[in-house]
């Protein structure tokens, strides 16, 4: 290993700076709730239990405590792995074995994701089998544990290797231009993908049923009708067979689009609060925020990739962790050079982290604000994120620099201050 590489140096450096970083905010995210974690705010005055204020702190702890261990472990083995010249030894290894691209790196992302998927296994159980289910919101079964694993791998697999070897062929034959084709592969996969999801993948999971006829059904297709969005329709997802946490999202594509609604929240909440939730992710749908995001990730992925491409020739990167690049393999290795490249730069992830979420969460406030504009108010809303803050035992007021660089959606007490706000400004009838 040569430490004076300048690839070593930045991936050190972003090492030390992940780490820091992370144990840091979550330190005070820790001390925060030990010293203000039960306080009720003014705008919360009588909404909140006591109690369950002080269930939710001891739950974040025992997350955290767990936390500790599974980041020192899963960190020390990754850089471990990165630094002991292990990954150059595997290779050689397979290509002595398997004297072909295709064979060789195959065998090696997958026995490369072994150790760290074993080391992860007892802090996933003991996080469902003790933590979750001590708190009462883990409803799963080893055995159905086991299965979504099972059935995760074989996904994995049925997806991931043809888009490898789609890869690893355009690296092989489209010289330095074989960043542009893998990018438009990258762009088809993820939009067939959007549309594969919600109708083949997520019912191996789960079971989807449409909502039924009732006054629920009536008043979110009135809802959807109300603002154009026309979807396969609102689905009830029973989520309540492995948790008791609860949520609703939009999926798919065009004619694919769904609405997804767990059928823990549907039990939590009155229709005018599912109403208002519908609300919040119409609200994406109309203000473009799924359109214009891909606007920008990619041409960034098109830009990210080319850098890469200008970098994976370089004999400094792969020499600087211990990888031979003089003999006539060299040429066929830019697939190596693109997993070291992801492991140099991986520690600074924080950082593009920060600016994701920045935008996420003023994503978010729109949402918010035009479900109050379209419902006529923003107390039905207000109400629902009070119960399914306080059902799934979230943090109410995170330390800001917490909640910036680690939530995408902006934490519970900065979206009722913004709800107030807007039912100030909003006149009675008012809609979109």
């Amino acid at each position: 290993m040569n430490y004076s590489n300048p690839f070593v140096i930045i991936y050190i450096i972003g090492l030390i700076l992940n780490i820091s970083l992370d144990n840091w905010l979550e330190f005070i995210d820790y001390r925060n709730r030990v010293h203000h974690g039960t306080e009720i705010p003014p705008e919360l005055s009588g909404k909140l239990d006591p109690g369950k204020l002080l269930r939710t702190c001891t739950y974040e702890n025992a997350k955290y405590f767990l936390w500790i261990p599974e980041n020192a472990v899963s960190t020390v083995l990754q850089a471990f792995l990165l630094l002991s010249g292990f990954y150059p030894w595997l290779f050689t290894e397979l290509w002595g074995y398997f004297p072909g691209v295709y064979v060789t790196m195959i065998l090696f992302v997958v026995i490369i994701s072994i150790p760290e998927t074993v080391v992860s296994l007892p802090f996933a159980l003991y996080g469902e089998f003790h933590i979750e289910k001590k708190f009462g919101f883990s409803t799963m079964t080893f055995r159905l544990w086991l299965a979504d694993r099972i059935k995760g791998v074989a996904v994995s697999a049925v997806l991931g290797l043809p888009l490898m070897l789609i890869m690893l062929a355009l690296l092989e034959h489209t010289g330095g231009w074989w960043w542009l084709p893998v990018g438009l592969v990258f762009v088809v996969f993820s939009f067939g993908i959007s549309v594969l999801y919600p109708r083949f993948i997520a019912p191996l999971f789960n079971k989807f049923t449409p909502v039924p006829d009732g006054e629920l059904k009536a008043r979110l297709s009135s809802l959807m009708e109300k603002t154009g969005f026309k979807a396969e329709g609102v689905y009830m997802m029973d989520a309540s067979k492995r948790s008791r946490h609860s949520n609703a999202y939009f999926t798919g594509f065009g004619r694919s689009k769904r609405i997804v609604l767990f059928d823990t929240l549907v039990n939590q909440l009155t229709v005018d609060e599912i109403e208002a939730v519908l609300g919040h992710e119409l609200g994406h749908y109309k203000k473009h925020h799924i359109l214009k995001r891909m606007l920008v990730t990619i041409p960034l992925s098109f830009i990210s990739l080319y850098v890469a491409s200008l970098f994976v020739t370089h004999r400094t990167l792969y020499a600087g962790f211990g990888f031979e690049t003089g003999s006539a393999v060299f040429p066929h290795m830019q697939f190596i050079g693109l997993f070291l490249l992801s492991a140099v730069f991986g520690g600074y992830g924080d950082l593009t982290r920060f600016v994701g979420n920045w935008f996420s969460r003023r994503d978010e406030f729109a949402a918010d604000a035009y479900a109050a504009q379209l419902c006529g108010s923003g107390q039905n809303l207000a109400s629902a994120l009070v119960k399914l803050n306080s059902e799934n035992l979230s943090e109410i007021t995170p330390p800001k620099i917490y909640s910036i660089f680690n939530y995408s959606h902006p934490p519970l007490l900065e979206r009722i201050r913004a709800l107030n706000v807007y039912n100030q400004d909003l006149e009675p009838g008012k809609t979109d």
